[in-house]
């Protein structure tokens, strides 16, 4: 396996007087939540499904908006397309994301998924922050879903990410782009794969398929560290014991339940 690396972000500006009423209607957590500090949210296609991930910051004239490199042009694209006759404008910030732990500096804000998980500053120095591994650690620990590793864009449901546990989704705050297919998700059918942790014997590539003890394949094994990980499983199938190619697996509690 190769060293792990933090993902790049990228961090956009979004300024007009419209921006939080158009971002409200877009993404899946309470926009009004940024005078309390930080907000992790979402946006999803249609049908329900994950596109990006991103935290929303207020900056006195501005909003925010932190995510993976990878997905940030594409990010941006969409959002111009939604933004209509609306007053927004939306440009590269030219800011830089630091991730810590321990004593938050001043001008920092709480990463609101989960207390274990620090701080995020942004600045025009060069990115840096919290070791990979000792992050991948902490999310493997909390079971928290990782841009482009866990969260698939065009695949992944943000209920079985478990974004209602991390505080990146809002059912009380209105519509937005999916919110159909989500609250039905919620309130109609009891969830049968998800996001977990497991104990990991051994060891295997990210993306590994998981089988139980009689060979069917049942999930997906992402993160792993610390002789734990992450796996996406079928619940009904991921009782006993379980294989990941020459790993083996079983699962376990989450560190807290957050």
């Amino acid at each position: 396996m190769t060293d792990p690396v933090l993902p790049p972000r990228h961090v956009l500006r979004i300024t007009g007087a419209d921006r939080a009423k158009f971002l409200q209607g877009l993404v899946t957590s309470d926009v009004d939540r940024l005078s309390a500090g930080a907000v992790w949210t979402a946006m999803l296609t249609p049908q329900g499904k994950y596109l990006a991930d991103f935290f929303l910051v207020d900056a006195d004239d501005a909003i925010l908006l932190d995510v993976a490199k990878p997905l940030a042009a594409g990010l941006a694209k969409r959002l111009s397309m939604y933004k209509l006759r609306a007053d927004v404008r939306i440009a590269d910030a030219g800011l830089t994301v630091t991730q810590g732990l321990g004593e938050m500096p001043a001008g920092a804000v709480a990463d609101p998924r989960h207390p274990a998980l620090g701080w995020r500053a942004y600045g025009d120095g060069p990115a840096g922050g919290i070791d990979p591994a000792e992050w991948n650690a902490l999310r493997v620990d909390h079971v928290v879903p990782e841009t482009g590793v866990e969260l698939v864009p065009d695949r992944t449901f943000i209920l079985e990410a478990g974004f209602d546990r991390l505080h990146g989704v809002d059912f009380r705050k209105g519509c937005y782009v999916g919110q159909e297919v989500t609250a039905r998700m919620r309130h109609k059918t009891e969830l049968r794969k998800g996001l977990v942790r497991v104990a990991v014997t051994g060891g295997a590539p990210v993306g590994t398929p998981v089988a139980d003890d009689a060979g069917r394949t049942i999930g997906t094994l992402f993160t792993q560290a610390g002789g734990f990980g992450l796996a996406h499983l079928r619940f009904d199938r991921a009782a006993g014991p379980m294989s990941a190619g020459s790993a083996t697996l079983r699962l376990a509690e989450p560190a807290t339940q957050g």
